[in-house]
């Protein structure tokens, strides 16, 4: 990626990590961008499609399509974000439908989306250890685990991480778990803090598996804690009125927490994580600071353009059958405008639509693209089933 990450202050000791200055306005389009230039590497020469399947809450389908730009095959499924994740596991453990079309994911269930979000951690930690010689712990807000989890392998490589502490909304699967109680998935209910709205967080067994599932340890490593609605939008006008900051909901839950840990007494130097552009978010921020928020140049050359996607239900068996035809049409019928950006989304809230809930089952890159994607997707999968716990081993050695 070519945009800045930076780590700017926000009161004494207290930072924020912007992670919203890519072409959807959110932290997403870090990992997504490494993605897709990697694969169009590693595919380079190659003869078959590759299908990317992405189940989104909002923010990693915008930047999915921004990312693997120029190629049809979008799906908008008539669900939630829980099961657009289920869909998309059953996809990729389905051996006779990955021999016809290779799969591969954008979502943190990829290796390949974690590593290119430990380096902004890593930037932000080094070079604030650097300049203050102390660790900077980290408010991560959080739904399926993907960006904190980023966060954790960071600090397991040695980067001068503290504490890392977990900001959801009322999903609060993962608050409930590390006060005491039992892992319970659930569905997920909608807030104003959409992206974050997962019942059911993925990456939570890829965390357990780390700590050898040794509940007592994991508990004892991180905190958790939930932010309603409510509480969310008096976070963003409050910040507004007395520092003249703005927040998405999203980090405003990070805020809130940090604010919280500040009252309790935490020490130590701190940074919210903040993911994602307040502009995207204008239905909820507009009415709470009485002013319009000013949507970044690229965000708002993509809002003024159509979205495309088919309908599709919320059923593996329509997702199986769907998943065919992508890859044997013909892709070279896609036409877009000299210096146009993909568009399979509209990236404001949309939750009417289901667009917020949706799985992108993403073609190749199309056209003169279309030769690039085959054979490496079964290196990048082996890599992660063959050699991830020897590699993971070693991180292991770190955290203990």
């Amino acid at each position: 990626f070519d945009f800045p990450v930076p780590l700017r202050a926000l009161g004494e000791g207290d930072h924020v990590l912007a992670l919203f200055h890519g072409p959807t306005a959110a932290f997403k389009d870090i990992c997504a961008r490494f993605l897709a230039g990697t694969l169009s590497r590693l595919e380079a020469g190659k003869d078959r499609d590759l299908a990317v399947v992405v189940a989104t809450s909002g923010d990693t389908g915008a930047a999915v399509a921004a990312a693997f730009h120029r190629q049809p095959g979008a799906l908008r499924v008539a669900g939630a974000f829980d099961d657009c994740q289920a869909m998309v596991k059953q996809a990729l453990a389905d051996r006779e439908l990955q021999a016809q079309v290779p799969l591969s994911s954008a979502n943190s269930i990829s290796l390949g989306r974690l590593l290119p979000q430990m380096s902004y951690y890593a930037h932000a930690a080094l070079t604030h250890y650097a300049a203050h010689r102390r660790r900077l712990n980290l408010v991560v807000p959080t739904g399926n685990l993907g960006n904190a989890m980023a966060a954790v392998l960071a600090r397991a490589l040695g980067v001068p991480i503290g504490q890392i502490v977990l900001a959801t909304n009322a999903n609060a699967v993962l608050p409930a778990y590390f006060n005491g109680g039992d892992y319970q998935p659930q569905a997920s209910v909608a807030t104003v803090a959409n992206a974050m709205d997962v019942g059911a967080p993925s990456n939570f067994e890829r965390l357990r598996w780390l700590y050898h599932g040794d509940d007592a340890e994991l508990r004892a490593a991180f905190r958790a804690f939930a932010v309603d609605d409510v509480t969310i939008r008096a976070t963003i006008a409050a910040a507004h009125a007395s520092h003249g900051e703005l927040f998405c909901p999203h980090t405003a839950t990070a805020v809130k927490v940090l604010q919280d840990l500040r009252a309790r007494g935490a020490k130590g130097d701190w940074a919210v994580v903040a993911t994602a552009h307040p502009a995207k978010f204008e239905a909820v921020v507009e009415p709470l600071i009485d002013e319009t928020v000013a949507v970044p140049p690229a965000l708002d050359a993509l809002l003024q353009r159509p979205a495309h996607a088919e309908p599709l239900a919320a059923d593996y068996a329509a997702l199986r059958e769907r998943a065919q035809p992508i890859l044997v049409e013909d892709l070279h019928h896609v036409q877009v405008g000299q210096g146009d950006e993909p568009l399979l989304a509209q990236l404001g809230e949309g939750a009417a639509d289901c667009f917020h809930g949706q799985a992108q089952m993403v073609g190749d890159i199309a056209a003169a693209h279309r030769q690039r994607y085959a054979q490496a997707v079964a290196t990048q999968l082996g890599l992660a089933r063959g050699q991830a716990q020897q590699e993971i081993g070693q991180l292991l050695g770190r955290l203990q």
